[in-house]
């Protein structure tokens, strides 16, 4: 299990670096077709070379998102993990949690993450009255709102199950997820962390939950993982709206 992880980490490398490699040579190829030539040798031109593939090789983006908080014994926690690293993230919450714990959805909305609404009872939109579903994220929003000033612009169905003739009648854009490591089933950090390093890949969308520790100890070991790959962490509106 290891080896194969570290195989496909390498891979996942070498991938990164002949985009970067190649982004380099296209910046080059077009300048010389703009007749703008570069004239240097040894030092000077290593390093023009490397300042050239910073400045046109967009890291790959990649967003972690967290269901079912807040929850007072653990989202503080990631808050703390998150705020070291300079990461932001996004919120799913529930608008019960919301009502019960205002200062943390106060203080994820200060120190700059995306919240979202993830109903306000955790109830399964398919398996009750449209009416009902679309109060339930009324409420929830509403929770949001009076903590935050902002209303959630992006909703979380629980499960990810939303009919669609609910979806499109809300003035939200759902969010689900690419990458799934049931953290909520295991509560194992390694196995979460080994499930989403193996998958992650541009533009993937991470789901956890912060209400385990295992999840916000995991959670912070992918950061630090998947940073050292060259990866970028972003809220969902970042990866979606670009």
């Amino acid at each position: 299990m290891v080896g194969s992880i570290k195989t496909d980490l390498k891979g996942r490398e070498e991938r990164h670096a002949i985009r970067s490699l190649c982004a380099v040579l296209y910046l080059f190829i077009v300048l010389n077709m703009l007749g703008i030539g570069i004239d240097l040798h040894g030092e000077d031109k290593r390093e023009a070379v490397l300042a050239a593939g910073e400045a046109v090789s967009e890291k790959p983006k990649i967003a972690l998102t967290f269901d079912d908080g807040p929850n007072p014994a653990c989202t503080g926690n990631l808050l703390d993990g998150l705020k070291k690293r300079g990461v932001k993230a996004t919120f799913f919450v529930l608008g019960r949690n919301v009502k019960k714990y205002p200062k943390l959805v106060k203080r994820i909305s200060e120190e700059g993450h995306l919240i979202g609404n993830h109903t306000y009872d955790h109830i399964e939109l398919n398996k009750v009255p449209e009416e009902k579903a679309r109060k339930e994220i009324k409420k929830a929003n509403k929770a949001v709102r009076k903590v935050t000033g902002k209303n959630p612009e992006y909703m979380r169905p629980p499960y990810g199950e939303c009919s669609r003739k609910l979806e499109d009648s809300l003035d939200m854009i759902l969010v689900r997820w690419t990458i799934d490591p049931l953290d909520w089933k295991t509560e194992n950090t390694d196995e979460i962390v080994n499930k989403v390093v193996t998958e992650a890949e541009e533009n993937a969308i991470i789901l956890l939950h912060d209400c385990y520790d295992t999840s916000v100890d995991a959670a912070l070991k992918i950061i630090d993982t998947l940073e050292k790959e060259g990866y970028e962490f972003v809220t969902v509106d970042e990866l979606l709206l670009n």
